[in-house]
This record gives structure tokens, C-alpha cells and sequence, in this order.
């Protein structure tokens, strides 16, 4: 089974190519979900992170008190490594279990983080997700309700679309000009013969 890894800043629009290839009856992983589930299901990350922050990380109905850890961690790149170091190799483990349980041609694995944190090197093909800055800015404005200065802060603290490129397999641009869906069609014909 080929493993496919989808990726793109904030607002490129890979929910809208992950949902084109549910359509198709590819099975989609989406790494970002489920770290927000296994932070409050798996015994190991609630006790390393209980160990890192204390045991008011966590709410009293036992799931983890987000915004407590987003502002201990977001303006710290070494305590958010940390973090990082102890739910991404619980992730990739769940994600090799589930894995096992599809019956499918190709698997997709998205994660925004796909190239920072070197996963892309365990799979067969990386596809980024690109679109307009500006058109991403107004996206998860209308999105989250964000600012725009909130936007902004969020996509500096992300590798460029430049940065990612260069490891791509697969460029899919979502920018009002070139037509998505052709796109992703031949996308899926070249993953299919890949091999």
C-alpha cells in the first residue's frame, strides 16, 4: 500500500484535498486530529506531559487544558520540541496500527507539519498544498474567527511554501486559477501507477 503525506500552511486548503480524496474511497489520517484526541487517551503522553507541566495540565474532567499548554508552549521553541518529541512518536505508532486496517490502493496522511518533522521520510510521496498568502489569511479569518494579526503570527512561525517545495513530490496549487479538481484527478492516476 502506497503512503501518501499531504501538507501546506494554514489555509492552503488540504481539508478540501483530503475530502476530494475520501470521495474516491481513499482512507485519510488526519495527524492533527488525532494528536488532539490521543493528548487526552494515551496513558503515555498524559503522563509525560503531567511529569513536564504538573498534573493541572489537565482538567479536572481529565482532558488537557489547551490554552493553559498553547501559552506555555507557543512562544517557547524548546518546550514545544519537547511537547512535540512526546506525542509525535505516539502518533506515527498509532498511525502504523491503523494503517494495517485499510484496504486500499493508497493511504493519505496529512499533517501540517509533515516536512518539519522529518515524517515525510517514512512515506512514499509528499504532496503540498499551496494557495495565495492572502487568500489564506482571509480563509482562517472566516474560519476561526481570527484576527488578522493572529493569522499572520501563525503563518511566520511556519516553513514557507519555498521551504516545502523543494521536498515535494507533488505541487497542487489552490489559487483560483488552475482548476482543483483536474488536478487531483491526475494526482490520484499518477499515485495509482506509482511503483
Amino acid at each position: 500500500m502506497i503512503k501518501v503525506g499531504i501538507t501546506g500552511g494554514i489555509g492552503s486548503g488540504k481539508s478540501t484535498v483530503c475530502n476530494f480524496f475520501r470521495l474516491l474511497g481513499i482512507p485519510v489520517f488526519e495527524a492533527d486530529k488525532e494528536s488532539k484526541k490521543l493528548v487526552n487517551t494515551s496513558p503515555k503522553i498524559k503522563n509525560s506531559l503531567k511529569n513536564l507541566f504538573g498534573k493541572d495540565i489537565y482538567l479536572s474532567d481529565d482532558t488537557i487544558d489547551r490554552k493553559r499548554l498553547a501559552g506555555l508552549i507557543f512562544n517557547s521553541p524548546p518546550l514545544l520540541e519537547t511537547v512535540n518529541s512526546i506525542i509525535h512518536p505516539e502518533v506515527r505508532n498509532y498511525f502504523e496500527e491503523w494503517c494495517e486496517k485499510q484496504n486500499s490502493p493508497y493511504i493519505v496522511y496529512e499533517a501540517a507539519i509533515l516536512f518539519e518533522t522529518g515524517f515525510y521520510k517514512t512515506i512514499d510521496l509528499s504532496i503540498l498544498v499551496t494557495a495565495p498568502v492572502e487568500d489564506r489569511i482571509k480563509r482562517v479569518i472566516i474560519r476561526e474567527n481570527a484576527t488578522e494579526e493572529e493569522v499572520k503570527s501563525r503563518i511566520s512561525k511556519q516553513w514557507t511554501d519555498k521551504q516545502k517545495e523543494d521536498l515535494a513530490d507533488f505541487i497542487i496549487k489552490n489559487n483560483n486559477e488552475e482548476l482543483l479538481i483536474p488536478q487531483l484527478l491526475e494526482l490520484d492516476k499518477k499515485i495509482r501507477t506509482h511503483g
